[in-house]
């Protein structure tokens, strides 16, 4: 997996989409943030942008340490596809569009909206061990220096 990047010379780029861009996605790109620091580029978008974020996930997150109160759900753009290595989806099926040399997941992740704290924490705590092996993918030298 890493081999499709290893052309490159700066650091890798992962956007995040989801329908609402409120929850998932939401707390997806925040743990990456978080936990790789700059040297992932991190984006995230959603198909059909919600008013403002979910606040189960804000108050999820918060738990961890993780302020994302201030974030505001962003419209998926082709530009924000294109400029990204791996395109991460969770739900947003076929309308992100697609581009050759790109890597894409689809994150089978339980849908947060509506939903109170309790049941969005089990939904955080798998995005963050997908996001975990993320960034151990992508930036395995920096992962390893930093962890001695």
């Amino acid at each position: 997996m890493l081999a499709e990047l290893a052309p490159q010379t700066q650091k890798p780029s992962v956007l995040f989409v989801c329908v609402h861009n409120a929850g998932r996605s939401q707390m997806a790109a925040a743990y990456l943030q978080h936990l790789a620091g700059d040297r992932i580029e991190v984006r995230s978008a959603g198909s059909q942008p919600a008013d403002t974020v979910n606040p189960a996930a804000v108050q999820a997150m918060a738990e961890e340490g993780i302020d994302i109160s201030a974030h505001r759900p962003k419209v998926l753009s082709t530009q924000a596809v294109k400029d990204s290595d791996v395109v991460i989806t969770m739900g947003c099926g076929d309308t992100c569009p697609i581009f050759p040399g790109k890597r894409y997941e689809d994150w089978q992740l339980e849908d947060p909206a509506g939903q109170g704290v309790d049941a969005v924490r089990p939904i955080r705590d798998d995005i963050r061990a997908r996001i975990e092996l993320l960034i151990s993918e992508l930036a395995p030298a920096q992962t390893a220096a930093s962890a001695s």
